[in-house]
């Protein structure tokens, strides 16, 4: 048995219980991994209350109780007989099953998680373990957008395949550069050669500015579609039926990227005008994790913390969750992950970070 974080049922926060659980069998391709860290996503609490966003013929079915989760860092404790790129002792981080795992079969939130081999990649020795497992999601969702699909799935939104855009010398905007992805995409954007414009609320200024915007754009005081132009890429975090507002930002030529494309339908449109609208869905991936975090070790990128919360504190890092304005990434941390003790919930300074809860790296 382990502990783990549990649902019986759908709903909000207060459906999560920290309990008992039997601890997972390994099977052939899989590494056991013991959980030092776990990272939030917005598939977690699209899971908790049962993917209410997505139309009811969408949406997963799932067994009771179910354990959230897909980002993690953490030991592997053992390796399958089959696997030889791992061994016993080795620190990983990883995106568990996804979106294979949309019905509660990635189970992050839990002090063991079985991982398929594939999914996993060398954690970088840069960052610890809270940072590491902040990344996967939010980091491989910007660079399957942006710079490497590395899948060849296209989204049934859509009747082509997602294919990034060169960056070197463009202009890119990016709306909702403060959250996880957004943060990230402002980053790789920058390492590509891109001028970056971020959109965000005022308070998140100067942590962008520190990312490597160019140019901040407070959407709070300018709507930045009345006052961008001659974009070559949006990137736009928020999606949904709005995103069609950045279409008139673009140059001839340009494309928009939505991450969540659901009610937005003016992709043939847009093709008319000459602008490219596309998406995709991200997928675990980890070898691109081993490429990326040669980039997190040197600190070429950050990951930047928002509060972290004990596992058994799940609820309340949900509760945060629902808030909004999240600055980067929301983490849970396991009593046995860092020396035995654990950190104030919502505290996000650790022996490497640099006091804004942005990971040094080695940079």
């Amino acid at each position: 048995m382990m502990k783990a974080v549990r649902q019986h049922k759908f709903g909000g926060p207060d459906v999560l219980v920290y309990e008992d659980a039997p601890k997972p069998e390994l099977k052939a391709g899989e590494v056991l991994v013991r959980v030092h860290a776990i990272g939030l996503n917005p598939p977690d609490w699209y899971l908790r209350d049962g993917y209410k966003a997505l139309p009811p013929e969408w949406r997963p079915q799932v067994t009771f109780p179910l354990i959230l989760g897909t980002d993690m860092s953490g030991v592997i404790e053992v390796v399958a007989d089959d696997v030889q790129r791992f061994s016993v002792g080795d620190e990983i981080y990883s995106m568990v099953r996804f979106p294979s795992g949309l019905a509660g079969d990635s189970r992050a939130y839990a002090q063991y998680v079985s991982v398929l081999a594939s999914d996993v990649a060398r954690k970088p020795s840069g960052i610890d373990h809270v940072h590491a497992a902040a990344a996967p999601m939010s980091l491989l969702t910007a660079w399957q957008f942006l710079v490497e699909l590395g899948h060849d799935e296209q989204n049934p939104l859509q009747p082509h395949q997602h294919a990034p855009v060169p960056l070197e010398g463009k202009t890119v905007l990016v709306n909702g550069a403060a959250g996880g992805v957004g943060h990230f995409a402002v980053q790789i954007a920058k390492w590509k050669g891109a001028r970056v414009i971020a959109v965000a609320s005022g308070e998140h200024e100067t942590f962008l500015r520190e990312l490597g915007a160019d140019e901040f754009i407070d959407y709070t005081k300018t709507p930045p579609e009345d006052v961008v132009h001659d974009v070559d890429l949006v990137l736009d975090m928020l999606g949904g039926p709005g995103t069609g507002r950045f279409l008139r930002t673009l140059k001839r030529g340009g494309a928009l990227f939505p991450v969540f494309p659901l009610g937005f339908f003016g992709g043939e449109e847009a093709a008319k005008q000459g602008f490219t609208v596309s998406t995709t869905q991200v997928r675990s991936n980890g070898a691109q994790l081993e490429e990326i975090g040669r980039l997190l070790d040197d600190g070429t990128i950050r990951v930047a913390i928002d509060s972290e919360f004990p596992l058994e504190d799940a609820r309340k890092a949900h509760e945060r969750a629902v808030q909004g304005h999240i600055r980067g990434k929301i983490a849970l941390v396991l009593r046995d992950g860092r020396g035995g003790k654990d950190r104030p919930a919502g505290d996000s300074v650790d022996s490497q970070s640099d006091g804004r809860g942005l990971s040094k790296g080695t940079k």
